[in-house]
């Protein structure tokens, strides 16, 4: 089967596919995905689609829609071709975008399947636009090349219909540098306006990918890798597939120069690609039982997302800092924040990270504004229990083990081998590795008590204290001292007041009275600014003053009581650079 797919209207944002294939079941039936791996919420890409003309041998054929992504076909089983367009206007990582700028799309919001058939090879033409003007453009993609030079339009092969779906394409003007981990080339991709400083990128992700391949053992599992990135005045986002990373970044977080230091927002892009990166094994290949293989037609449910989201979102900034790409503070400033995101959500106390990873098709995927009242992410609480497992190992061995071997086994038994993870399969290897029972350490996978981190990490050198936030910038970590007054609420200045965006449960400012919405404009008959935090440092406990907001075109009244900043931010630092080495070493 084939599929011809190009850029048929950049303005109009439209791709055309044609898709022919041979040798079709009578009555055959073709659908689209409703979701795509790493991104665990309903998409309905079939929305998309712009009626779908069929023929066999050339003569039209009747479809009939079955059900939102599902249609059949009435021939007899001969040779068929379908037409059909996809409108991209959706800048993620996720969809499909085409302007005049750049194209970009996953095969799953593109690429029809026919069902029955999805095992068999697939090929695809991916034609330069239609636009004389877009003719310059080039391509990336992982996926294999049949046919033309490298980053040109082409022809191109799958294994099957998964394999096609999961090697996205950026397409545009396109600033590529090559660098080689363990002997794989890797390709960097940049799309968008930008000037960053290239052999800069390649330098520093060479080392964390090269640190990721040894972990968990050459060779690579694949034989090329590409990071696609879309630069933007500002963005963030990810999405791991086998052989590529779809990126989204600010310009503003990549480096201008070979010497520029690595501030807050090269950090973070450094941290999203290891991220990715680490995908490769933990998710793409090391994957939940429930996930071998996919079911992209529904919700697929699995409770083990702590482990592939969590897991991965720990190792993330530790090999940035373990590659020397950022220094030991730079570490303890990222894990700082992280715990603090967990620490300042009520609902840490409401939702186990079982629970999370099992519902991250509504409540993590679909939040709201009550959403840190109301659940716990299996990505940052996740990561805070992988470094509780990490520790743990690391001090019963003196050394000996870390979670390291574990990514190890589970490479061994079930990323080779292609069987999915129960949900007692990490549990079962941290046993033999501690050889004891360690119902005691995956307990908390089941409830919801905070971690006992801060006995662990004094036992690597390293105090952890809770302190009061320090405004809305104050994100975590050392270096600020905290209000003493709080308030409750996040907030953003508007040219008549405060608009409220979240409100903390059991806060000043929920006992007072406002919801996520209200635009609060008085304090005491006097209009708020974006001074208003700092202003209430002057009150006295206990006093009260009077608030005056808007709760759509109502006016509303309230009365916040003057009361302490909650210890909800976490500080690191190193008390014992010699036991620091068990861990940080």
């Amino acid at each position: 089967m084939h599929y011809h797919i190009h850029a048929v209207d950049p303005k109009a944002h439209l791709f055309e596919v044609t898709f022919t294939l041979k040798n079709a079941n009578p009555s055959q039936i073709f659908s689209l995905p409703a979701w795509l791996p790493g991104s665990y919420m309903i998409r309905d890409f079939a929305k998309n689609i712009i009626e779908i003309d069929a023929k066999e041998n050339l003569q039209s054929l009747a479809v009939t829609q079955l059900d939102k992504q599902t249609w059949q076909l009435n021939n007899q089983g001969s040779d068929i071709t379908l037409c059909y367009q996809i409108y991209a206007w959706d800048l993620s990582v996720r969809t499909a975008h085409l302007d005049t700028n750049h194209g970009f799309f996953n095969g799953s919001s593109v690429f029809l399947a026919a069902n029955g058939l999805e095992s068999q090879p697939h090929t695809v033409t991916m034609a330069k636009p239609a636009l004389a003007e877009l003719a310059h453009w080039t391509l990336a993609t992982s996926m294999t090349r049949a046919s033309g030079e490298q980053f040109s339009f082409g022809d191109f092969s799958a294994e099957n219909y998964d394999d096609l779906i999961d090697h996205p394409v950026e397409m545009g003007e396109l600033t590529v540098e090559t660098f080689f981990a363990a002997g794989v080339p890797h390709d960097i991709v940049l799309s968008g306006k930008h000037r960053a400083n290239m052999a800069r990128l390649a330098k520093d992700l060479q080392a964390i990918c090269e640190y990721q391949i040894n972990l968990f053992g050459t060779p690579a599992p694949f034989k090329r890798y590409v990071f696609m990135t879309t630069v933007l005045d500002n963005g963030f986002g990810g999405l791991e597939h086998k052989a590529s990373t779809a990126l989204m970044c600010s310009r503003n977080d990549l480096p201008l120069s070979l010497d520029a230091p690595v501030d807050k927002g090269y950090r973070t892009y450094l941290s999203l690609c290891s991220h990715e990166y680490f995908h490769s094994w933990n998710v793409k290949r090391i994957k939940p039982a429930e996930f071998t293989p996919f079911d992209l037609s529904q919700e697929s449910y699995t409770s083990q997302l702590w482990a592939y989201e969590g897991i991965t979102s720990y190792y993330d900034d530790l090999i940035t800092f373990k590659s020397q790409c950022i220094d030991e503070k730079g570490y303890l400033t990222l894990l700082s924040q992280i715990m603090t995101r967990v620490y300042r959500g009520e609902g840490r106390f409401k939702q186990t990270l079982k629970q999370s990873s099992f519902n991250a098709w509504t409540k993590f995927y679909k939040q709201d504004e009550n959403a840190a009242n109301a659940i716990v992410s299996y990505y940052t609480k996740g990561a805070l229990f992988a470094l509780y497992v990490d520790l743990t190992i690391r001090i019963e061995t003196q050394g000996k083990y870390s979670l390291d071997d574990v990514m190890r086994t589970l490479w061994q038994q079930y990323g080779l081998t292609g069987v999915g993870t129960e949900s007692s399969s990490h549990q079962q290897i941290v046993e033999a590795l501690l050889n004891r029972p360690c119902d005691d350490i995956f307990t908390y996978l089941d409830n919801t008590d905070d971690l006992p981190l801060k006995e662990l990490l004094a036992q690597v050198g390293v105090n952890m204290s809770l302190r009061t936030c320090e405004g809305v910038t104050d994100l975590g970590g050392a270096g600020a001292t905290g209000y003493n007054i709080g308030f409750g609420a996040k907030t953003k200045a508007e040219s008549l007041g405060l608009k409220i965006l979240t409100v903390s449960q059991h806060s000043p400012a929920h006992q007072a009275g406002l919801s996520a919405g209200d635009l609060l404009i008085a304090a005491d008959h006097l209009q708020v600014t974006s001074q208003f935090e700092q202003q209430l440092q002057s009150r006295t406990l206990g006093e009260q003053i009077t608030l005056h907001w808007f709760r759509r075109d109502e006016l509303m009244q309230g009365t916040l009581t003057i009361s302490e900043a909650a210890l909800d931010t976490i500080s690191l630092s190193i008390i014992d650079a010699t036991k620091t080495q068990l861990w940080l070493g």
